[in-house]
């Protein structure tokens, strides 16, 4: 009888969800700010966070279904100017000129800051040297120092070899602006799937060093946010001319807050659907309190969600 019982109610699910698809698929959900289908595009860096607001979002209104499209930065704005998406969460906000483009197309895109992450530097757990600064990272990203032994002389390692996610990222952007300074991004460069696959090369080549979007480090098993994944070592950056632990940061949520930490960026949802529809309201929960709390809770700082700092220091 239990038997018989699971079986029904499996089959009860399945038929709810393929009730759902097709419900979906004829368009007879309404479209609103809480239900309906829509698609979005997503910068890769930021998957994890979005995925999370995605989940929290429909489970709250079932019949809403938010189906994203994990991408790099340069396809996002791409489909959001060819009217494709109407919705894409990005690092960067529309330019004046982006925004005239779009009017000029009767696209009335509404722009709102969610949230700020780092883009973090990783390295193999295996590797010494955890500490750099502003300036050595100009020089790596610029070609001028090719070899650990040029961070460290006592590094057994030789070349640098960095990894971003793919070459039309926003990482890659964020460090020819931020960290290049108008010079051009050469050296021992080379690019990966995604973030994920930068990770699983870096745990794996001791030369490496990779560059991703913060949010991808957390440890999922500290719910404190005090540690980073283990399968990587996430390196120290200071903006002093010498690195050293007193004055190098990581991309912790406290030292984002403290504008601490030197790689810092925004996370804009840029919409451009009217305000009764399910993009934009998936827009406003991201932005509302439980939208906010859910970052909040990630390990990266959400932009309007209050933060207390406490400074704990151990017992010597």
């Amino acid at each position: 009888m239990k038997q018989i019982l699971f079986l029904t109610l499996c089959l009860a699910l399945v038929g709810s969800g393929c009730n759902r698809n097709a419900q979906n698929q004829a368009g007879k959900l309404e479209n609103t700010t809480t239900a309906g289908v829509v698609t979005i595009c997503v910068d890769e860096t930021l998957k994890p966070i979005i995925q999370e607001e995605i989940e929290v979002f429909e489970g709250l209104y079932p019949k809403a279904n938010i189906i994203p499209r994990y991408t790099s930065e340069v396809t996002a704005f791409n489909d959001l100017f060819a009217d494709s998406v109407k919705l894409i969460v990005v690092t960067r906000p529309l330019s004046d000129e982006e925004i005239q483009s779009l009017q000029a197309n009767s696209l009335y895109p509404k722009m709102s800051k969610v949230a700020i992450d780092g883009v973090a530097l990783i390295s193999n757990r295996s590797n010494p040297d955890s500490l750099v600064t502003m300036e050595q990272l100009h020089d790596i990203f610029t070609g001028k120092i090719t070899r650990w032994k040029q961070l460290n002389a006592q590094s057994r390692l030789g070349d640098i070899e960095v990894v971003f996610d793919n070459t039309y990222s926003s990482t890659v952007r964020y460090i020819v602006e931020q960290v290049c300074k108008g010079d051009s991004l050469v050296g021992n460069i080379t690019a990966a799937k995604n973030n994920e696959s930068v990770i699983d090369y870096v745990s794996k080549v001791p030369n490496a060093m990779g560059v991703i979007g913060s949010n991808w480090i957390d440890n999922k098993n500290d719910s404190t946010h005090l540690s980073f994944n283990e399968e990587i070592q996430v390196m120290l950056i200071s903006v002093d001319p010498i690195a050293f632990n007193g004055n190098s940061y990581q991309p912790f949520q406290a030292y984002l807050a403290m504008q601490l930490y030197p790689l810092s960026r925004e996370i804009y949802m840029i919409c451009t659907a009217n305000r009764n529809s399910l993009p934009f309201g998936f827009t406003s929960f991201v932005s509302s309190d439980k939208g906010q709390r859910i970052i909040l809770k990630s390990g990266i700082l959400p932009a309007k969600q209050p933060l207390r700092v406490v400074n704990i220091r151990e017992n010597l």
